[in-house]
């Protein structure tokens, strides 16, 4: 039995995602188990390389977490040949250069999404990553969610019969920062550092839809800024330039229509922070982030509209709860783990930067809808 020690240059560590999900409960997770087990008892351990432009907040982070090295100077960490992967979770806007630099000096790649800015800058980031040679990927963790995990499971076993619709409702209310501090980071309401809620969630709904259901080959979208004034980090006021919801239709292949609405300004009331329905002709599902609950055909019952009466069904506790037959992990560090091994394998990873661009191709799509009023087809390009 052998150890593999790849080290990982992490860029971007000191925002939110990158700290929490990527660093902690992914990265150092690994290393503290005593890296990934492979089935011939080979292990997989991880060292992370922490990159960031505050040093003092690097330092900190290195120290609290036991990381040996950090530095503010990308270009240096890209020197350097034993370190091997480069994972991006900066701002949007930063990710394209830096990219590309870590492609140039032979680094595979994983990276947070969007993966650009525009559908012309994700292709020229397949085109480097492919003539280079390099495994990249890019994070879908939605679909490693346990409940996208037991509706996957549904789809296969054929619960379904022929799926009709699907409906998503995701968000839940960012406060503008006067009131209380806002639970995102004040760039994301500003279109000029790559922020808006069509260009964050599209890329989303983009892979779980096109994994769980079907392409989407048309969509009809609306992006509306509803809170115009916001206060950042600093307690400064700015104006919101960004869209902070998103209200779209799409066709998918199969004649399956989805509807989903994103929004940054809705107060929740649902079990989840994003839930997806699924109508099909021989039972029903109802999916979040935890939990999956179902209403197969023999156990739907027949409401009958009548305004004047009160109803007398509770329709809630007509669906039942798939059970946590199996053992979940966090979702971040199950795709980590499988990248991972797809690079010690020297293999393509399966969500790639093209699967990135198609994300793009969906946001590009709803902001021209939203713009021109009107539908939009899409001619996927990577593939």
């Amino acid at each position: 039995m052998s150890t593999t020690t790849l080290r990982i240059i992490m860029n971007g560590v000191t925002g939110r995602m990158g700290y929490r999900q990527h660093l902690v409960r992914s990265i150092l997770a690994i290393r503290a188990d005593g890296g990934i087990l492979l089935p011939n008892g080979d292990r997989i351990q991880v060292e992370p390389i922490l990159v960031g432009r505050n040093e003092e907040k690097l330092a900190e982070l290195a120290a609290l977490h036991g990381v040996a090295e950090y530095t503010t100077d990308l270009s240096e960490a890209l020197a350097d040949d034993t370190a091997t992967i480069y994972f991006d979770a900066q701002v949007t806007s930063a990710r394209k250069d830096a990219i590309l630099a870590a492609i140039a000096a032979g680094k595979h790649i994983y990276t947070e999404k969007p993966i650009a800015n525009t559908v012309a800058d994700g292709l020229e980031l397949v085109a480097a990553a492919n003539q280079a040679g390099v495994i990249n990927g890019v994070v879908h963790d939605k679909l490693y969610l346990p409940g996208l995990l037991k509706l996957k499971r549904l789809i296969d076993s054929g619960f379904f019969g022929r799926i009709l619709s699907v409906r998503g409702e995701f968000g839940y209310w960012v406060f503008e920062g006067d009131y209380l501090p806002a639970q995102r980071p004040s760039w994301n309401y500003r279109a000029e550092d790559g922020g808006g809620m069509t260009l964050d969630m599209y890329c989303h709904w983009n892979y779980v839809l096109e994994n769980l259901f079907g392409r989407v080959e048309a969509v009809s979208s609306k992006a509306v800024t509803h809170i115009h004034e916001r206060w950042d980090e600093h307690g400064n006021r700015y104006e919101a330039t960004a869209d902070d919801a998103a209200y779209g239709i799409f066709e998918l292949e199969g004649d399956i229509i989805a509807q989903i609405n994103s929004s940054w300004a809705v107060r929740v009331d649902r079990g989840e922070l994003v839930e997806f329905q699924v109508d099909g002709t021989h039972g029903s599902a109802v999916a979040g982030l935890f939990g999956c609950k179902v209403q197969p055909r023999v156990n739907t019952p027949k409401p009958v509209w009548n305004p004047d009466l009160p109803t007398d069904q509770d329709f809630s506790s007509q669906w039942t709860q798939i059970p946590d037959n199996q053992e979940f992990t966090n979702g971040f560090r199950a795709q980590w783990e499988q990248f991972l091994q797809d690079v010690v394998a020297d293999r393509p990873h399966a969500y790639d930067l093209a699967a990135g661009v198609r994300g793009l191709q969906l946001v590009d799509a709803g902001l021209t809808s939203s713009a021109e009023g009107r539908r939009v087809e899409i001619e996927q390009v990577a593939r």
